[in-house]
């Protein structure tokens, strides 16, 4: 995941990782959906920029700038394509950190024609002069291209034609406001239920023509972290497994018995969460411990832990942040069904004092 504007620290091989790789982006082209009719979750968006595109087709109009902004594999990427399928125009899509120069910028908006669409992922990692060129194309369709250097450069205004900018990015918060306020319609992506996810898998099952049940369905998205590109992920391995070991069809036991295997456990936890929290419960008795100290215990890079491990843990209500360091809370004890110390020795400590009885 991206927690810096300007570097990223790679996820290691894992199943549950959130970032696509070249796999996902071959299979997620063939299982993406058209519309927004087909889009699974994300409800009040999805209702909101219906009402955006079909007033702009109305008015026969581009339609506003969207920013989207959630975490990776939330549908970003798909619903910008499904902008400019439901809009009837062409979609160009490019990356922030691919823009390092206004120069670089200006080629693509001065390539695009009337009402098509700019995908603008990673918008956050944009450089700074390609930024303030976008100010004015979005607003004004019009950029300043400079021709020459020093005394004698000149810039020459060039008109575009309207066209639909949407933006993607993991860290709004990093957007400066005069980018943020340019955008017409701001969304947010938030985690899948599980019963969403259950959709998604049952759909993704239908196009790559896998038999599963409720119940298998279930289980995969339960321990799909609340993203679909997880589920999706999960649901190819598992087919493996059913093709393999079993008679094709994915039932619940099939799907736990294949997911064993690739050491995901019922809450989506993998390896990597499952050591980090059982260094801090077996080693250090739930905490708090510094990061480093726990970094070292488990075999991983600080950062690593941090920006792999740590926000899944957290979010899931297992691993605490404190101003000591990092803290089990009591689900991260029953999850492991370990016994929290204090309770061993039928008395109270601090940690009891955290979190409560």
């Amino acid at each position: 995941m991206n927690w810096d504007d300007d570097s990223t620290t790679p996820e290691p091989d894992r199943l549950v990782a959130a970032a696509a790789d070249g796999e996902d982006t071959a299979v997620e082209a063939a299982l993406r959906p058209k519309d927004l009719g087909e889009f699974v979750g994300q409800e009040k968006v999805r209702q909101q920029l219906d009402l955006v595109l079909k007033a702009a087709r109305q008015r026969g109009a581009t339609a506003d700038h969207v920013l989207l902004s959630g975490a990776p594999g939330l549908g970003k990427t798909t619903l910008s394509m499904i902008i400019a399928a439901e809009m009837g125009a062409p979609i160009r899509i490019t990356s922030g950190p691919a823009i390092q120069h206004a120069g670089d910028l200006a080629a693509i908006l001065s390539s695009l024609q009337e009402g098509e669409v700019l995908f603008l992922d990673e918008i956050h990692r944009m450089s700074r002069p390609a930024e303030e060129m976008l100010y004015m194309a979005m607003e004004d369709f019009r950029v300043d291209v400079i021709v020459g250097k020093g005394p004698g450069a000149t810039a020459i205004p060039l008109e575009l034609p309207p066209f639909t900018l949407v933006g993607a990015t993991t860290r709004a918060g990093l957007l400066p406001p005069p980018l943020r306020d340019r955008f017409g319609f701001t969304g947010h992506m938030e985690f899948y239920a599980p019963e969403e996810l259950q959709r998604v898998v049952h759909r993704s099952a239908r196009l790559l023509d896998v038999e599963i049940d409720t119940a298998g369905a279930a289980e995969i998205a339960g321990r799909s972290r609340g993203t679909p590109r997880i589920a999706n992920r999960l649901l190819r391995r598992v087919r493996d497994y059913a093709q393999v070991r079993a008679d094709g069809v994915i039932t619940r036991e099939v799907a736990a018995t294949a997911l064993q295997v690739y050491e995901v456990d019922a809450r989506g936890l993998d390896r990597l969460d499952r050591a980090v929290l059982e260094a801090l419960l077996k080693l250090f008795g739930g905490g708090p411990v510094g990061l480093s100290t726990l970094a070292v215990a488990v075999g991983e890079e600080r950062e690593t832990v941090e920006e792999v491990a740590e926000p899944f843990l957290v979010r899931e209500g297992l691993l605490a942040r404190t101003p000591r360091g990092r803290v089990a809370t009591p689900a991260a004890w029953a999850h492991l069904g370990l016994v929290p110390p204090q309770q061993q020795a039928g008395g109270s400590s601090g940690q009891q004092g955290l979190f409560g009885a």
